[in-house]
C-alpha cells in the first residue's frame, strides 16, 4: 500500500511538473487529467442549418475577432443588429471558448465580405449552434459590412472540446479546434531542460494527445508554434535522431494537416489543410511525426531548474517595455533621434505587436493593447499608424504615417503589448498561503532540504517592496500593494512554519524570488518564520509617479535666507550640516525650484502608512504621511555628492487634474491623502525644505538629481522615470538649469554625459 502510494505521488509531481508548461495558456487543469469527462459534441435537429463559426479581422487577441460563418460554400458575417451578450456566448462556446467576454458592434474588427448570413439574431444563450437562434432568416438582411459584428471569448477553452466537421467538402477553409498543444520532448537531453524548445509537436484531439504527419509541415507552422511557446524563433534539428525514434515507437496521428500563414499568435487561428492518408499501421504516408526546436529568447536560456540564476536584463537599444507587471507586457517605447517616445494605439494591432515581442526575445503577441492600458508614457509619441507585415526585424522597420507621427494622439493612446514567453515552471515554486482571497497571504517557497522538496517560510526581516513585487510578478498576481514582516493574521499551512529562505534582496529585475540574493543554506533569522514570516498583497494595477523635468528647469533661482526665518527646516534637517553653528542673523544660500509630479499609472498613488499612524508636524501645522517622499541632491561631475536635500510628504494631494478628472485627494481638515490616476501634485518653489542648501558649495558645473520615492515605501509600475536630472552650472551669484530630463528618458550616448549616475534605473536601498 505504501509502495502504491509513493507511485501515486511521484504521479502527480511528474503531472504538475509538465502541466506548468501550459498553464499560461489559460487552459484548465482539467485538461491534463485523464479521468476526466470527454467532450460530447452537440447533436442538431435536421432543421438547423449546418454552419461554420471563425473570428477573423483586425485581431488584437487571437480569442477575439470578427464573426464569420461559413454556409452553403460561402463566408459571410453576422449583422450587429439586436446582438447581445447572449449571441456572443453561443458563438463563442462553437468555437470552443468557455464563454464571451464581450461583443462589439460597428464592424470594430474592420469590414467583411460576402454576404450576410444573419441579421437580428435573437439568442437565449443556451442555444447549441448561433443557427438555432431566432433571426430574419438564414441570408435575410438589410445591413451593410460597416454593421459586422465582433466579439472576445474567454482566454479559456471547453475541456475536452472536439472540432467536428460537419462540412466536409470544404475542411481547408476552417480555423483548427484542438483541445490543447504541447512540445514533447522525446531526446533524453532535452526532457529535463526548462523551458522545453524540442520535441514532437502534439494535440490533443478526442481526449488523446495525437502527433502531426510532417508531410506538408512548412516553416510557417513551426514559426507559429514556437511563438505560442514564447520563443522567438526555430532552428534545425537532427532529423536522423527522430526518424530512428518514429520507426522503434509507433506514432499515433491526428488526421489532418495545418496551414498556418506565420502570423497567427495561436494554432487554433491557422487553417486546417487536408485530411491525410493514413495507412493502417498508424503511419504517415511519407513522413515523420512533426518535431520542432525553438530559439528561446536570452533571458530562458534553457538550463536545469536547479541550476537557473539569470535574472531578466533587457538589452535591446531600439525598443522596450514599460510598465507591465509581468515579462514579456508593457507599453511599447521606441528610440528615435536619441530620444525615448510612445507609439500612438492608431492602427495597432497583432502582427505589430509580435514584431515587437520577437525582437525583445519573446514570442508571438498574445495580445495588442490601446489606450494606455500599461499606463501613459513621457515624451514625444514617435509613430502612428503603423502597419508591420508581421515579418519585419523591429517595429521601427514597419512603414508609418510619417506626416503625423503624434498628430492627433496624445499619451492616452499609448501602444502596448503582452508576449507569449516560455514556460519556466516558477509558479509551482511558490505560493501564498492564508490569505483572504488569492492575492495576498504569507509567502511559502519550495526549496531544496536535505536531499528532498518542502515547503516553507522567508525570513519576515528586511523583507521590502522589491521582494514583494518579485513575488506577485512570479505568481502572475501583478503588482504588490504592500509588503509584511509579520503575518500574524494568516497562519499558512502549519507544515510550512519552518524559515527556509533569508536575507533576500531583490533588484526588481528577477523572474523568480529564488534569483534574488539570499543566504542560501545559512539561514539567519532571529525572530523565526511562523507569524513573523514574510507576506505580500498584489494589486493588478499600480500607480506610477513621473516628475516634470520642465517645470524644474523654468522654476529654479537662489535665495539668501536668514538663519531666524528657517527654524522649521532646521528642525526637520532640512539645512546643511554647518547650520547648527550659524548665527540667527546670518545667511543660509538655498537653490529653489519646484517640482510637479504626475501619477501616469493605472491606480492612486496613497502613502504606506495607514492614517492613524500619520505624524502632526507643529511647526508647520501639518500631517506628514511619508517620512521621506523625494531626494534632492547636487552631485558633482564624477558623481560624488556635494549637497543634499530631502522632502517628507508634507501633503499628498491633488493640486490639479486633467480634463474630466475630479480631484479626490485634499490635505485640509486631516484630509486623505494621495495623487489620482490623470492628477499631479505641485510643491511650489515658496514652501519649506523645498530646496537645497548649497551655502557652502563652490562655483562650478554640478548635476542636479531629484528622486522619487526613494525608498520605495509604495509600490510602482515603474521605477525607472522616477529620477530627474540636470545641468546645473553656479557661478557664485547665479545658478542655470538646463538639460533636465528624466532620467533614462534619452539613449545611452546622451546619458553617458551625465558621469557616475547609473543609468535608467534607480539604486536600491
Amino acid at each position: 500500500m505504501l509502495a502504491l502510494w509513493s507511485l501515486s505521488f511521484i504521479l502527480l509531481c511528474v503531472w504538475r511538473f509538465s502541466y506548468a508548461q501550459y498553464e499560461h495558456l489559460g487552459y484548465f487543469p482539467g485538461y491534463q487529467d485523464p479521468a476526466q469527462d470527454l467532450y460530447t459534441a452537440p447533436e442538431l435537429s435536421k432543421d438547423v442549418p449546418r454552419i461554420q463559426l471563425r473570428l477573423a479581422g483586425e485581431k488584437r487577441k487571437h480569442n477575439e475577432g470578427r464573426v464569420e460563418v461559413f454556409y452553403e460554400g460561402e463566408w459571410g458575417t453576422v449583422c450587429d443588429d439586436d446582438f447581445t451578450i447572449h449571441a456572443a456566448h453561443v458563438v463563442c462556446r462553437e468555437l470552443g471558448y468557455f464563454e464571451a467576454v464581450s461583443w462589439a458592434p460597428s464592424s470594430k474588427y474592420g469590414k467583411g465580405e460576402g454576404r450576410i448570413w444573419f441579421d437580428n439574431v435573437h439568442c437565449k444563450g443556451t442555444e447549441k449552434s448561433l443557427a438555432q437562434c431566432e433571426s430574419n432568416g438564414i441570408g435575410v438582411s438589410d445591413c451593410k459590412h460597416t454593421e459586422d459584428v465582433g466579439v472576445v471569448c474567454s482566454d479559456k477553452r471547453i475541456p475536452g472540446f472536439k472540432f467536428v466537421n460537419t462540412l466536409t467538402n470544404n475542411v481547408n477553409s476552417l480555423n483548427i479546434q484542438v483541445e490543447d498543444v504541447r512540445i514533447r520532448p522525446i531526446l533524453s537531453s532535452y526532457r529535463k531542460r526548462i523551458p522545453v524548445t524540442e520535441g514532437y509537436v502534439e494535440v490533443k484531439d478526442g481526449g488523446k494527445w495525437k502527433q502531426i504527419c510532417d508531410d506538408d509541415w512548412t516553416y510557417m507552422n513551426s514559426r507559429v508554434i514556437c511563438g505560442m511557446f514564447g520563443f522567438p524563433g526555430d532552428k534545425r534539428y537532427n532529423t536522423r535522431v527522430y526518424k530512428m525514434f518514429a520507426r522503434r515507437r509507433k506514432p499515433t496521428f491526428w488526421d489532418y494537416s495545418i496551414n498556418c500563414t506565420g502570423n497567427e499568435a495561436h494554432l487554433s487561428s491557422c487553417k486546417l489543410g487536408h485530411t491525410l492518408a493514413i495507412k493502417a499501421n498508424s503511419t504517415c504516408e511519407q513522413g515523420t511525426p512533426v518535431v520542432i526546436s525553438c530559439v528561446p529568447g536570452r533571458a530562458f536560456a534553457p538550463t536545469p531548474m536547479a541550476g537557473y540564476r539569470k535574472a531578466f536584463r533587457q538589452e535591446q537599444p531600439l525598443v522596450r517595455l514599460r510598465g507591465g507587471a509581468v515579462f514579456g507586457e508593457g507599453r511599447v517605447e521606441v528610440l528615435k533621434n536619441g530620444e525615448w517616445g510612445t507609439i500612438c494605439d492608431d492602427n495597432w494591432n497583432l502582427m505589430a505587436a509580435t514584431v515587437v515581442c520577437r525582437e525583445l526575445g519573446f514570442g508571438s503577441a498574445k495580445e495588442a493593447l490601446s489606450g494606455g492600458q500599461l499606463g501613459q508614457g513621457m515624451g514625444p509619441v514617435h509613430m502612428n499608424e503603423v502597419q508591420c507585415s508581421g515579418f519585419e526585424k523591429s517595429v521601427t522597420e514597419c512603414p508609418f504615417n510619417m506626416d503625423k507621427d503624434s498628430e492627433g494622439c496624445s499619451h492616452e493612446e499609448d501602444a502596448g503589448v503582452r508576449c507569449n514567453v516560455p514556460a519556466m515552471g516558477f509558479q509551482q515554486r511558490l505560493r501564498l498561503s492564508g490569505g483572504r482571497n488569492p492575492f495576498e497571504g504569507r509567502v511559502e517557497v519550495l526549496m531544496e532540504r536535505n536531499g528532498s522538496l518542502v515547503w516553507g517560510t522567508v525570513c519576515g526581516e528586511g523583507w521590502g517592496t522589491m521582494e514583494a513585487m518579485v513575488v506577485c510578478r512570479q505568481l502572475g498576481l501583478g503588482f504588490a500593494s504592500h509588503a509584511f514582516q509579520e503575518t500574524w493574521n494568516w497562519p499558512g499551512a502549519v507544515n510550512a512554519d519552518s524559515v527556509v529562505m533569508s536575507g533576500v534582496r531583490c533588484a526588481g529585475t528577477e523572474m523568480s524570488l529564488s534569483h534574488c540574493l539570499n543566504h542560501g543554506e545559512y539561514l539567519s533569522c532571529p525572530r523565526g518564520g511562523g507569524r513573523f514570516a514574510a507576506g505580500v498583497s498584489c494589486s493588478e494595477t499600480a500607480p506610477d509617479l513621473v516628475l516634470n523635468p520642465q517645470v524644474v528647469e523654468q522654476t529654479t533661482y537662489l535665495e539668501d535666507r536668514p538663519m531666524f526665518m528657517l527654524q522649521c527646516a532646521y528642525e526637520e534637517n532640512c539645512l546643511g550640516s554647518t547650520s547648527s553653528s550659524t548665527p540667527a542673523n546670518s545667511y543660509r544660500r538655498l537653490l529653489r525650484f519646484s517640482s510637479q509630479i504626475h501619477n501616469n499609472g493605472q491606480s492612486d498613488f496613497r502613502p504606506k502608512a495607514s492614517r492613524e499612524t500619520w505624524v502632526w508636524h507643529d511647526c508647520h501645522r501639518h500631517y506628514h504621511s511619508m517620512e521621506v517622499f523625494t531626494h534632492y541632491d547636487l552631485l558633482s561631475n564624477n558623481g560624488t555628492k556635494v549637497a543634499e536635500g530631502h522632502k517628507a510628504s508634507f501633503c499628498l494631494e491633488d493640486s490639479e487634474c486633467d480634463e474630466g478628472i475630479e480631484k479626490r485627494y485634499e490635505c485640509a481638515n486631516f484630509g486623505e491623502q494621495g495623487i489620482t490616476v490623470g492628477c499631479w501634485d505641485t510643491y511650489r518653489h515658496d514652501i519649506d525644505c523645498q530646496w537645497v542648501d548649497i551655502t557652502d558649495v563652490k562655483p562650478g558645473d554640478y548635476i542636479f538629481q531629484i528622486v522619487i520615492n526613494p525608498n520605495y515605501e509604495v509600490a510602482e509600475s515603474d521605477y525607472t522615470n522616477n529620477i530627474v536630472k540636470c545641468r546645473c552650472r553656479y557661478d557664485g551669484h547665479r545658478i542655470w538649469m538646463y538639460n533636465c530630463h528624466i532620467g533614462g528618458s534619452f539613449s545611452a550616448e546622451a546619458e553617458d554625459t551625465f558621469p557616475g549616475l547609473i543609468n535608467n534605473q534607480v539604486t536600491h536601498r
